[in-house]
């Protein structure tokens, strides 16, 4: 190439190569936590399966994260609306379906263009039908295992048949982004990671930026899981090693703790700027 451009200024003294293209600019994301309900007094074991005081209670916030930029507008994480029996378990209160808390951040549910899904369990799957213009984006080995293996015996549940019925419609009708694994660029700018092992393969998510943040969804439920480098509760005990790395990787991936997202904690309506049900984080 060096040659063809010398033979080329040599025989035409007014050529100039043309200069390489300019990469388009990664967007500056905005980024706000919308809660939409409150689960009252959850013992602090489910979030920290070794915790010193197995009596302690806390409330969390049940979340759905709105990403606007480059054209784009995703919602991480649906939450849910069904009256499932999980719904019933956990006792939801100070509920407002996610579509509607999305109208309290100037969003309309058929603005959202992207749905990005954690994880298969019904809060935060359970809500993909109310966004049905959405493109859903999920990881390919989390979608084969809910839609096969989890319900055969020995399988592992947590989600629940309407909601699997609803992705599988949305993929059928083709609307649904399989992710092939860990540190892939969904969007320019926006990188999907695993390896949390909150299920079969849940993912969370970097948005860079000035400055960056992830957001970890279950993967990471309280701020104390990274304080304390105290793991989660994981598809398989043994996993618990995997999701202290996972942890620490955040950290790194995000620059430092203070810019990792947890998925339940109330402390992120603390932390940011909040009006209502909706946290501005950047």
């Amino acid at each position: 190439m060096t040659t063809i451009l010398a033979l080329l200024l040599a025989l035409f003294p007014s050529f100039q190569a043309a200069p390489p293209a300019a990469q388009p600019a990664t967007p500056e994301y905005t980024i706000q936590a919308i809660r939409f309900g409150t689960l009252p007094k959850v013992r602090i074991t489910t979030l920290m399966p070794l915790a010193k005081d197995p009596t302690e209670t806390l409330d969390l916030a049940v979340v759905v994260w709105l990403i606007r930029g480059g054209g784009k507008t995703i919602l991480f994480d649906s939450g849910y609306h069904r009256q499932s029996p999980g719904f019933e378990r956990w006792n939801t209160q100070d509920y407002v379906r996610p579509d509607e808390a999305v109208k309290l951040a100037g969003i309309q549910p058929d603005d959202i263009t992207d749905l990005v899904i954690s994880h298969a369990h019904w809060d935060h799957m359970g809500g993909i039908d109310l966004f049905p213009k959405a493109t859903l984006w999920i990881q390919k080995d989390e979608y084969y295992y809910y839609t096969s293996a989890a319900w055969q015996p020995g399988g592992k549940g947590g989600a629940e048949q309407e909601d699997i019925l609803e992705l599988v419609k949305r993929n059928m009708n083709h609307k649904v982004v399989l992710i092939d694994g860990d540190n892939r660029e969904i969007f320019p700018g926006i990188f999907a990671y695993t390896g949390a092992r909150h299920t079969y393969a849940s993912q969370y998510i970097l948005i860079k930026g000035h400055p960056t943040y992830l957001l970890a969804s279950d993967n990471c439920y309280l701020y104390r899981n990274i304080d304390e480098m105290s793991p989660i509760a994981t598809f398989d005990v043994v996993d618990r090693a995997a999701n202290v790395a996972a942890l620490k990787r955040m950290i790194t991936l995000a620059g430092d703790k203070e810019h990792v997202v947890p998925g339940h904690d109330m402390m992120q309506f603390q932390r940011f700027p909040t009006e209502g049900r909706v946290a501005k984080i950047k």
